[in-house]
């Protein structure tokens, strides 16, 4: 057990990434805190609108479609620890804006849609270049630990805000909420500051990207990579249509279940802790995952929030909640370990970015579509039809992968059943990935 614990936390040894995963946990925490009590706002002020729920989460992604790829080029082009501190100065000052409007009672519907607005454009700037900056804190051999447990942060944020957040609305009301995630955004910033520079992974000067780098150039990149355009598109489906956890749990708290707000704090607080359980499972991986794991990460993903979607009670929303949490963040952070260690230093940033604008920037109009099908077919459609499209998305996916690869797909029932997809390697080899243990194996 030691030795597993070792294995999985083994990136914390390193003292820039240590202060770098605390705050954005500190960091997180708050942000989640935030969400839960805007959610709840947003339902307050609007007279309990799905759309009005939809129109905020779509404001607070809708930047990304915009600037998320100038983000990237700004990570391949300059020092992103500065580029962080920056960032998360203008993110807490926005935060702390919120924070007082809400305190003093002055707080309007338009009012957390400007603000939502403008975090999404310091998120836009701060997500790329946050994602491949993991790269320059821990070298490559634990690349794909660190990135893992940078998921287990965001996901542990997700459990414990969500939590405080509905336990601290019921007792002293949504006002203190917003104001203790002003404070917490400082986190990032005094942990940037802190780092020692010399200590980080800086790439050699012939992998750095030039002056003249160009936002096209990481996509000319990106689109002659096939094993980066699968689980591209892959991830663009499942987050225009599966991952707006946001609308759907809140709509699906209020409007089927009745619950208040530490009822649906608790709902969040089911999925996260499935998601946390999903990132930590990831963090013992030591090299790129298979295009499979991605696949089959995403139909499970898919059935089990269509699952969701048709749960009869609220105690059975909680628990299938869970190993949909574990799915969604174990195939997320599949395609992210797949996109990071399979890009090239000098465009690792802009193919980061690209990753980030079809995961996220979908999100908008995601959001939006789920909202208006939550009205027009009832509160739970928004749940299932996630669920679905995700599915049909990963069917369609692997069967062009199984053509492009030129494999097959079949079942083997001894020694004990098990799916596998056979392949040819590029050296001649055949290679088996068998399924559900998902380990490969060369022969």
């Amino acid at each position: 057990m030691r030795l597993r614990l070792s294995n999985t936390f083994r990136s914390l040894r390193v003292r820039n990434y240590r202060l770098f995963a605390t705050g954005q946990l500190v960091k997180l925490t708050g942000v989640w805190m935030q969400f839960t009590a805007q959610d709840w706002l947003v339902l307050q002020l609007s007279h309990h609108r799905p759309t009005a729920l939809g129109t905020v989460t779509a404001l607070q992604f809708l930047p990304v479609l915009i600037l998320t790829l100038y983000g990237g080029k700004m990570a391949d082009r300059y020092d992103k620890r500065k580029l962080l501190i920056v960032v998360n100065a203008a993110f807490a000052a926005v935060a702390a804006v919120l924070g007082v409007l809400v305190a003093t009672g002055d707080v309007q519907l338009w009012h957390v849609f400007a603000v939502a607005a403008v975090s999404g454009t310091i998120n836009a700037i701060e997500g790329p270049v946050r994602q491949s900056f993991v790269s320059e804190l821990v070298g490559r051999e634990l690349l794909p630990n660190a990135l893992a447990l940078s998921a287990a942060t965001f996901n542990s944020a997700r459990i414990i805000g969500p939590a405080v957040a509905g336990v601290a609305i019921g007792w002293i009301g949504i006002g203190p909420v917003f104001l203790a995630n002003a404070v917490m955004c400082v986190g990032p910033l005094v942990s940037s500051i802190r780092m020692r520079p010399a200590e980080l992974y800086r790439r050699e000067p012939g992998q750095v990207a030039s002056r003249d780098a160009r936002v096209i150039d990481g996509l000319r990149y990106t689109w002659h990579r096939p094993d980066l355009v699968i689980p591209m598109l892959l991830v663009m489906i499942v987050g225009l249509f599966g991952f707006n956890f946001p609308v759907t749990l809140a709509v699906t708290a209020t409007t089927v279940f009745h619950a208040g707000p530490q009822s649906f704090g608790l709902l969040s607080t089911a999925l996260a802790l499935g998601a946390l359980g999903g990132a930590l499972a990831g963090s013992g991986r030591r090299s790129r995952p298979s295009i499979y794991i991605v696949l089959t990460a995403a139909l499970v993903f898919g059935v089990l929030e269509t699952l969701v979607g048709f749960a009869p009670t609220y105690l059975a929303a909680i628990i299938l909640l869970v190993p949909t949490g574990f799915f969604m963040i174990y195939f997320a952070q599949a395609v992210n370990q797949r996109i990071q260690l399979g890009a090239d230093p000098e465009f690792r940033g802009r193919v980061v970015a690209l990753y980030m604008l079809v995961f996220l920037g979908t999100t908008p109009f995601g959001a939006m579509l789920i909202g208006w099908a939550a009205e027009q077919f009832g509160p739970r459609s928004g749940m299932w039809l996630g669920g679905l499209a995700s599915v049909l998305a990963a069917i369609v996916m692997g069967v062009v992968q199984l053509r492009r690869a030129d494999a097959e797909i079949g079942v083997h029932m001894r020694p004990r059943p098990h799916v596998y997809v056979r392949e040819p390697a590029a050296d001649g080899r055949v290679i088996d990935f068998r399924m559900p243990a998902i380990r490969p194996a060369a022969r």
